[in-house]
């Protein structure tokens, strides 16, 4: 039987009277994308943060099966064994790629940074390897000296994912990847993201608004609602046979011209 990635037992998150995480449990499994779907003030967005560690959690457990097979518990480890482990095994893509790049520096620097972060030294290897991340997100590598403010929203976007992806991480959590691109820029992004999952096999995280997205890229999903899952299950099986009256709604919603 194949072992669990991630697991999130009864995750409680609230900001004041507000339960933003009310006991979310599921699991993530190796090679897996799981799409995460609400509408806003679902607690989406909250629980992608509390599994990155950007906020802290209020009660449950957070277990990662790490690339040794040890078994880590997010919250007992300690801020720097977090913050290495966010650059090696796991990576964020945000929403605003702005917010995930270093916009003054180059694209190429952009990439290095992120191997100098794991040990790399060697400026012509790295150098090679930010290359070859650039090609592999669709950017002509002799962009590599020019800066991510010179790059279309979706350059910027691929750019990001380079960088996100050039330490080899297992597990990569992504905040509305293609949010605020235009519908041709979003269908050439999420068809370059389904063949890097498929080809690295990365095990996804992916929150979202947009049932297109988790249709296209998800294994599984988990439908959220005032912080609790309503529903979850293989993707295909809840879009097109949801149960629950929320889930209804929404899949109802994205089929209204």
């Amino acid at each position: 039987m194949m072992k669990s990635l991630l697991t999130v037992h009864q995750l409680q998150k609230s900001f004041g009277s507000i339960q933003a995480c009310d006991n979310v449990s599921f699991d993530l499994y190796p090679g897996q994308v799981l799409g995460i779907v609400g509408e806003s003030g679902s607690g989406k967005t909250t629980l992608l943060n509390c599994l990155a560690g950007h906020i802290a959690v209020d009660t449950g457990a957070i277990t990662y099966r790490s690339r040794n097979d040890e078994l880590l518990e997010l919250s007992k480890l300690s801020e720097i064994r977090q913050r290495q482990l966010m650059r090696t095994e796991w990576g964020f893509v945000h929403q605003n790629p702005r917010d995930g790049l270093r916009m003054r520096v180059s694209a190429g620097a952009n990439i290095g940074d992120r191997l100098m972060d794991i040990g790399a030294r060697h400026y012509g290897n790295i150098r090679a390897n930010a290359m070859h991340w650039l090609t592999q997100v669709e950017i002509d590598s002799n962009r590599i000296d020019a800066l991510p403010s010179t790059f279309s929203g979706g350059m910027q976007q691929r750019l990001q994912l380079a960088r996100v992806l050039v330490s080899q991480p297992r597990l990569v959590l992504m905040d509305e990847p293609t949010g605020g691109l235009d519908v041709s820029v979003q269908a050439r992004l999420l068809d370059l993201i389904r063949n890097l999952v498929r080809n690295l096999h990365l095990s996804v995280i992916l929150v979202t608004h947009d049932i297109g997205v988790v249709r296209l890229l998800a294994h599984r999903l988990i439908v959220m609602q005032k912080g609790q899952i309503v529903e979850q299950g293989l993707t295909d099986q809840v879009l097109d046979d949801p149960r629950h009256p929320y889930t209804q709604l929404l899949v109802s919603a994205t089929l209204i011209p």
